[in-house]
């Protein structure tokens, strides 16, 4: 059995359909249908319902699921094994964060990190997801909540403090109740700073919506209105005033997630190391 042709049976269980595995696998849709039909072919049955508008699983398909799974974790595991004890022969590292912390904190700093990681490319991810440490997605995870993965080893290294801001020319600027606000789109799922932030607005208005926190920090600087903002980035910027309120401001942790199995890692202790450097010299340790 060839173990790529289970990949892509994973990736269609995951994806749902064989458009979505396609995506997924940065393949087109006819290598995932030859892929699925010689799996197939080699079990003898069919594991896989191709239906108009969904790929849905037999019963035989969730069992073989559930066993390729299992294979697949044994295989990333080995895969993190190996990196490990030739981490020095490894010239990359990769980061995953949430994009405020990716385009305000990480991207700003490269050189500073570069300088303390000689030989090391540091690779950047920004995304609101977690990513996953196991399946090797990323090195490292900063994080802004601790996350629910029990196999990562998460270390609180920071705190992110967050006010109200506004630029010095917003016109409602000393009539709180009068504040008008930046929020998300509708289609993000609740998290501390959209629950903390839409506590705030109440019954005022929300004037525009944007995806994140970090076009939420672009629009405020254009005037449209209040935005809640992680201090360190809008205390810096002469564009935005802190607003006076008795509101409670929120107060989010700064986590380092790392999966156990590298923990010995040269490479990976060493950027842990300069990260956390960086936090504390930007008075967020």
């Amino acid at each position: 059995m060839n173990w790529e042709d289970v990949r892509y049976f994973l990736a269609i269980a995951n994806a749902g359909t064989l458009s979505g595995a396609a995506r997924q696998l940065d393949v087109d849709q006819a290598t995932i249908s030859r892929r699925l039909a010689t799996l197939e072919a080699e079990l003898g049955t069919r594991l896989v319902n191709r239906l108009p508008r969904r790929a849905e699983l037999t019963s035989l398909g969730q069992e073989v699921l559930e066993q390729a799974l299992a294979i697949e974790d044994r295989m990333f595991s080995i895969k993190r094994l190996a990196m490990t004890a030739h981490s020095e022969l490894r010239a990359k590292i990769t980061i995953s964060a949430p994009p405020i912390l990716a385009r305000h904190f990480l991207a700003p700093h490269l050189l500073t990190l570069s300088q303390g990681l000689p030989q090391v490319q540091i690779s950047v991810l920004s995304e609101p997801h977690f990513a996953s440490l196991s399946r090797l997605e990323a090195d490292l995870a900063m994080r802004l909540a601790p996350g629910v993965a029990d196999c990562d080893i998460v270390k609180k290294i920071g705190q992110m403090e967050f006010a109200l801001y506004a630029t010095m020319a917003y016109p409602n600027i000393v009539t709180p109740e009068q504040w008008e606000f930046i929020g998300y789109t509708a289609n993000e799922l609740s998290f501390d700073h959209k629950t903390w932030l839409y506590q705030i607005i109440g019954d005022r208005r929300v004037i525009c919506e944007v995806a994140d926190l970090s076009n939420q920090y672009e629009a405020a600087c254009s005037g449209i209105g209040v935005a809640g903002l992680p201090c360190f980035l809008a205390d810096s910027d002469p564009r935005l005033v802190k607003l006076q309120t008795t509101e409670p401001m929120l107060n989010l942790g700064i986590w380092l997630a790392l999966h156990p199995d590298r923990r010995n890692d040269r490479r990976v202790r060493e950027t842990t190391a300069a990260i956390i450097g960086l936090v504390e010299a930007l008075g967020l340790g």
